[in-house]
């Protein structure tokens, strides 16, 4: 497995990287351990996941994602395998960015995860209530106490990412490594219009989300019809039925069958093979799910396919 450096920091990760959010939501206990066996078995060790998964379910809380990590860390015996990311910010149990608050949302956090150390730890969004350099500050001490190896943001503008940038520069203060942000074939635009050229400029690395754009990029959504095959996501896809997504699926058709691949892993590979993206993030519910996306990362796209894909989701 090649590794890719994220940023300009020690983590090398493998070119995909497991969501959590479906841990203790469309995964119970014993589905997500097989799952996460299977994802470090077959060579991959990024595990992504937030302090507020997955408190949009019914009946759950916040925090059940990276307790259900913690149970199968302890039990699995795998941690030195394995790199954890988590995030804070937008549980209303540890809102925002404020030194208080990331202090007592990271404890909480290495408690559920039952580790005495988070590799990447991410502003989950910006908090423009809080100084930047309180925030960075804040996980400026928690680095130096070894409790975060590596500090990254989520869900930033690029004017305040740059600016978080500057003020780590300017006060001699970690900096953000890593980015997430929202990036599939069918939403380019607020990636690449501003963000892409900062993050190539900065060598921030990137871990995209949604990058299968709630399925719809696995081809499993092609009509109004299709949308009652989830109700947890059918919805949510509606907007790309389209002209051009289903211009952008035809394309992923096309290139799969040249390579006798799924769509899912043609627009994964599409992903992995942009400059400056690091890995994209995936979430599985089954082993055969997993094993169809882990494949997306020994799918060599040609010259041709990225063209054919560019152009059918230009925007």
């Amino acid at each position: 497995m090649s590794l890719r450096r994220l940023g300009r920091s020690d983590l090398e990760i493998a070119p995909l990287v497991f969501g959590g959010n479906v841990f203790g939501w469309s995964a119970d206990e014993a589905r997500s351990f097989a799952l996460l066996d299977a994802f470090v078995d077959a060579g991959f060790n990024l595990i992504d996941t937030a302090d507020v998964y997955s408190a949009w379910v019914p009946g759950n809380q916040g925090g059940e994602s990276e307790t259900i990590i913690g149970r199968w860390l302890r039990q699995s015996g795998k941690r030195q395998q394995v790199l954890i990311a988590t995030k804070v910010a937008k549980w209303d149990r540890h809102p925002g960015l404020s030194p208080i608050n990331i202090r007592a949302a990271v404890e909480a956090s290495l408690q559920r995860l039952q580790t005495d150390h988070i590799d990447l730890y991410q502003a989950h969004e910006d908090d423009a209530g809080v100084p930047l350099h309180d925030t960075l500050g804040a996980f400026s001490r928690l680095i130096e106490e070894g409790k975060v190896r590596v500090i990254g943001a989520s869900n930033y503008r690029a004017d305040r990412l740059a600016e978080a940038l500057k003020v780590s520069a300017e006060h001699r203060l970690p900096r953000y490594e890593s980015l997430q942000p929202e990036y599939n074939l069918v939403d380019r635009q607020g990636y690449e219009a501003e963000l892409e050229p900062l993050i190539r400029r900065e060598d921030i690395g990137v871990i995209s989300y949604y990058s299968l754009a709630s399925g719809f990029l696995s081809g499993k959504y092609r009509s109004e019809a299709d949308l009652a095959k989830s109700a947890a996501r059918g919805e949510g896809v509606r907007k790309y039925l389209d002209t051009r997504g289903l211009q952008v699926l035809a394309a992923l058709d096309q290139v799969a069958s040249r390579h006798q691949a799924s769509p899912a892993q043609v627009a994964l590979a599409w992903l992995i093979a942009r400059p400056g993206l690091t890995a994209p993030i995936a979430s599985a519910t089954s082993i055969d799910q997993l094993d169809d996306l882990l494949a997306a990362t020994r799918l060599q796209l040609d010259d041709g396919d990225i063209e054919a894909l560019d152009l059918a989701s230009a925007y």
